[in-house]
């Protein structure tokens, strides 16, 4: 009888674990800055392992700075993360070059991403800095129309959403998804409708049932970042998210 009430409860057992994994989805994964967790984040070495670790995108920051290139880098300053200083925004190309990422690599601009990545997969480019929306659009629409490079391989997204308005005005071929942190996901559903979003990027720990379900019903995908814990990427998958951002976009799947 003992043995026949084991068999049964490790029968259940089995059951649960396939219909949890059933209730699960299977998200499109992005590399965060590359794959921080793994190299200097927003480097050239850093999108190469996260493309070597199979992801379906990458997620990158652009500044302008002060010569007019468009820079791949996340903080407004390169004190912390370089061996110079300053403010982004105020330097030159050749000043921003001679500053080493963490003594590993160079800052890139925008196009050696493009470069490199060669619409393989999926570029997710954040406008971090001001004056970002213009520049932007330009250099997509030129790379649109002599490379490989497709409307359908690139999307837009940022904390900003007067660029987000500005490049949405320029381009209407790139998808643009509003970034949001502190504050409840459906707070932007009505200006990822006001420009056409097609996606809400939220700060995984602000999701739940009810905000998925409100922004899912307004025909909205939803990417959660930066989701590294185990714990927090099986609960990302059963709410249903649509894209996970990681620093290590190997433990998504």
């Amino acid at each position: 009888m003992i043995r026949i009430n084991i068999i049964k409860f490790l029968f259940l057992v089995v059951i649960n674990l396939i219909i949890s994994c059933d209730n699960m989805n299977n998200p499109s994964v992005y590399g965060h800055r590359g794959a921080k967790g793994h190299y200097a984040e927003n480097t050239l070495g850093s999108i190469k392992k996260a493309m070597e670790l199979g992801v379906d995108g990458i997620e990158i920051d652009v500044f302008r700075c002060a010569t007019g290139e468009l820079v791949v880098f996340h903080d407004q300053k390169i004190d912390s993360l370089t061996d110079g200083e300053g403010l982004i925004e105020l330097l030159s190309l050749d000043s921003i070059k001679k500053s080493n990422v963490l003594g590993v690599e160079k800052i890139p601009t925008l196009s050696e991403v493009m470069d490199l990545v060669n619409a393989e997969v999926v570029l997710n480019i954040e406008l971090k800095g001001s004056n970002t929306s213009f520049l932007t659009h330009q250099l997509l629409k030129s790379y649109f129309e002599s490379s490989s490079w497709t409307p359908n391989k690139v999307f837009i997204s940022s904390f900003n959403w007067d660029e987000l308005r500005a490049f949405h005005q320029l381009n209407k071929e790139v998808k643009v998804a509003v970034l949001i942190e502190e504050t409840d996901p459906i707070n932007a559903i009505k200006i990822a409708k006001e420009i056409n979003a097609f996606a809400i990027n939220s700060e995984h720990l602000l999701l739940n049932k009810e905000n998925i379900s409100k922004i899912k019903s307004e025909n909205l995908k939803v990417y959660a970042w930066t989701v590294n814990k185990s714990k927090d990427i099986k609960r990302m998958k059963t709410l249903g998210v649509d894209g996970i951002i990681s620093d290590y976009p190997e433990r998504i799947n």
